[in-house]
């Protein structure tokens, strides 16, 4: 007997199709025939659950894998006729096409035409094996709850200059999952130690088909392993949302997009997992007279034009306080000097970065008779063309 649906004919590909054909042919054929723009069309609804259908199977490795070896029946969700298709036709177990509905239904008792349980109050065989195949095939497929860690938080902090050059310590308020005190964490009500008598305790239960055993979650306990109440405070996540008031120490020396971890602050593990970290994302707001290049400090410090011709000493601003520094005679504009170690402190490296000096000669404004004159006298001393080297180049 052949399946209701061939998964590979309702998306239009051939067995061993790519993983990104099976998604474009799913997209092409759902937007075609979804009942948005098909409004009041039940062969395009029917369509469209018919591709629905085939792209949740063949998009999952493990559906795929068991239909493409054992094919599918629709009508009880039981592997059939399909394996002669694929290779589960060279095993030992191929059903050679017999249909097994019939069987386990009639097992139970009564059972409509096609081979569909009749509604009462006892549990047919055929049912059990369909929802057995359901939940392998998805629907109320259920799997065991595992300890999870927490995940990771991302905050971004702003700071400004100086507070990044000493280092500061802040208090952030984070939104983040703790444990439940009501259950500590474990997402139930009364205690944990009541073992499921269904699986005593492991949370999988194993069914038999023929030669085929399914180990699947314990219907149950919903793969818990344990007989519990929900809590009614987490809803049985184990964890509530809470805002926490977080000490970080920001070290000296931060600079924009530095990433700052504090172990443990991020969302809290479910069932006794560890929580997650907290990772801050520091930037800098930036500084009107002191710039930054890596640990280097770059400040400009404006000259007269007799301090740059002349030489002398003047007092500069750095990260630390006042420093002096020597002007040489015939400082030129733009020219740099470096104060060793007067930089930003690199705890990592060990050591201290520079700050760099740019002269800026200022000329005077000749506002007065007197000022004009000197001036006049001094460049009748000083006849030569500074641009002169730049005209032989040209």
């Amino acid at each position: 007997m052949k399946p209701k649906h061939e998964y590979y004919e309702t998306l239009g590909l051939k067995r061993g199709a790519a993983d990104d054909e099976i998604r474009k042919a799913y997209r092409r054929l759902a937007r075609k025939h979804h009942p948005d723009l098909n409004p009041g069309d039940k062969a395009a609804e029917d369509r469209f659950k018919e591709v629905q259908e085939a792209y949740d199977v063949l998009s999952d490795a493990k559906k795929r894998q068991m239909y493409d070896q054992f094919g599918f029946y629709s009508e009880a969700g039981f592997p059939g006729a399909g394996a002669q298709q694929g290779p589960g036709a060279g095993f030992g177990f191929g059903f050679g096409g017999f249909d097994f509905t019939d069987m386990f239904t009639n097992a139970g008792g009564g059972a409509r035409p096609g081979g569909r349980p009749e509604e009462s109050g006892h549990e047919t065989g055929g049912s059990r094996f369909s929802d057995i195949f359901s939940q392998f095939f998805g629907g109320n497929r259920r799997t065991a709850r595992q300890p999870e860690k927490g995940a990771d938080l991302e905050y971004t902090l702003s700071i400004d200059f100086w507070r990044s050059m000493k280092g500061t310590q802040v208090k952030l308020n984070i939104a983040r999952q703790e444990q439940c005190a009501a259950c500590r964490g474990n997402g139930f009500a009364g205690g944990n130690n009541v073992v499921c008598p269904g699986c005593n305790g492991t949370g999988t239960v194993t069914q038999q088909a023929g030669a085929m055993k399914f180990n699947l979650s314990c219907p149950r306990c919903e793969g818990s392993g344990r007989l519990r109440n929900v809590c009614h405070n987490c809803h049985g996540d184990g964890r509530v949302t809470s805002q926490e008031a977080v000490d970080v120490r920001i070290p000296a020396g931060v600079q924009s997009g530095d990433r700052l971890r504090v172990a443990g602050k991020g969302n809290a593990g479910t069932m006794g997992a560890p929580a997650g970290d907290l990772y801050i994302t520091v930037r800098v707001e930036p500084h009107a007279f002191f710039q930054r290049e890596g640990d280097d400090i770059r400040i400009q410090i404006p000259v007269t034009v007799w301090e740059a011709a002349l030489g002398t000493k003047i007092e500069v601003p750095t990260i630390d306080g006042r420093a002096l520094l020597k002007i040489p005679q015939g400082t030129q504009n733009g020219q740099r000097f470096r104060l060793r170690e007067k930089g930003v402190n690199n705890a990592r490296k060990g050591k201290r970065g520079d700050q760099i000096v740019e002269v800026s000669v200022q000329a005077p404004k000749a506002q007065d008779e007197r000022t004009r004159e000197i001036l006049r006298e001094l460049a009748q001393l000083h006849e030569e063309d500074p641009r002169a080297e730049l005209w032989a180049r040209i």
